[in-house]
């Protein structure tokens, strides 16, 4: 299992606020981490890289987005009361009656969203699902003027919650998604660089996946690295809870072990050597099938340059972009295991085209 050392940089990780275009303070929270075993460097981007084995060759580049899903600030009314867009996709449900926190210049700000209380609503009102329009963040302002102190347009939040752990190594934060992928392949690199194989590796802590429409910062860093062969981490559904589909996502629980994609834009032969690893490291795992596309960094590494060949591997997670998502450290770990062992098993010898 990972350390107690791991798992409190991890909670660092997750408690640190870094919504998508504002991951800065995670991101120097990761590079610091990073630091005591690679050789360290960000981007304009906002991407952080951790390289190992710099001399060797190919290059493999491990990528977890260290985005959250998060809030802007849209208008500050004369009454002091802020109003909210997303970062993200959010179920606008989830946020009536949150605390938030923002990033204020003069630093964080905190406030609670509010609605109307059901007391003053019609009947016809109670059956409404909230939009993001019918809410509005109280941080205590009696007026614009007092509000504009601490708060402005354009500054980014995230819901006020920290990080808790539940028995069975299991974990709950509101970052998870995909927090953890930084976490998992900058500890990947780290086991690498205890043992290393021929390959040069990358870990990047990437930005701006949740609105990753154009790849996000995944797409630069796949150029920026001359990557050959390429790996992201990412959570996925769980569906060991009630009401979950499994016809639809797939068999997933949570403890069970990583998932390991196949699909169109997942090579095959980065696939079977995340498979043979497992299976030669006794980890346990689940195939995901993506048909199209996986709504990861996966899809703009893929295309890259000249084309890298790409592996997804992915954390079960319950309850996704909500206050209180939550993975299994064990999942953690075997993940961290699979990845860099499937590192160790590339050389210059390698061929990944398909002949």
């Amino acid at each position: 299992m990972l350390t107690e050392t791991s798992i409190q940089f991890l909670e660092r990780l997750l408690d640190t606020p870094g919504p998508s275009g504002f991951e800065g303070a995670p991101a120097r929270v990761w590079r610091d981490e990073a630091a005591a075993f690679a050789s360290v460097s960000a981007d304009v981007v906002g991407n952080s890289m951790a390289v190992v084995n710099d001399a060797g060759g190919p290059t493999i580049l491990l990528a977890g987005h260290i985005d959250e899903i998060g809030v802007i600030v849209t208008y500050i009314d004369d009454n002091g009361y802020a109003y909210i867009e997303p970062i993200g996709g959010w179920d606008s449900q989830v946020l009536v009656a949150q605390r938030i926190r923002f990033l204020g210049r003069n630093g964080d700000v905190q406030g609670v969203i509010g609605k109307k209380p059901i007391h003053l609503m019609k009947p016809d009102e109670r059956e409404k699902v909230s939009k993001m329009t019918d809410l509005w963040v109280d941080i205590g302002a009696t007026s614009r003027k007092e509000a504009e102190e601490r708060l402005h347009v354009g500054d980014a939040g995230v819901i006020d919650q920290r990080v808790l752990r539940l028995p069975n190594h299991r974990i709950v934060s509101r970052a998870i998604d995909n927090r953890i992928g930084a976490f998992v392949v900058l500890e990947a690199a780290r086991r690498y660089a205890a043992k290393p194989g021929a390959a040069r590796v990358v870990a990047v802590a990437t930005a701006q996946e949740e609105i990753g429409y154009s790849g996000g910062g995944a797409r630069v860093a796949a150029h920026s690295t001359g990557a050959t062969m390429a790996i992201a981490v990412d959570v996925t559904f769980a569906t060991d809870h009630p009401g979950a589909k499994k016809e639809e996502v797939g068999d997933h629980k949570i403890g069970g072990g990583p998932v390991i994609s196949r699909g169109s834009v997942i090579h095959p032969l980065v696939v079977q050597m995340l498979r043979d690893s497992a299976d030669a490291l006794e980890i346990p795992y689940t195939l995901h099938a993506a048909g199209r596309f996986t709504s990861t960094d996966a899809d703009a590494m893929q295309l890259a340059r000249d084309g890298v060949a790409t592996g997804l591997v992915s954390v079960p997670n319950r309850y996704m972009h909500s206050p209180n998502e939550m993975v299994s450290l064990e999942d953690l770990d075997r993940a961290a295991d699979l990845i860099a062992e499937a590192c160790r098993r590339v050389t210059a010898k390698t061929d990944f085209t398909q002949r």
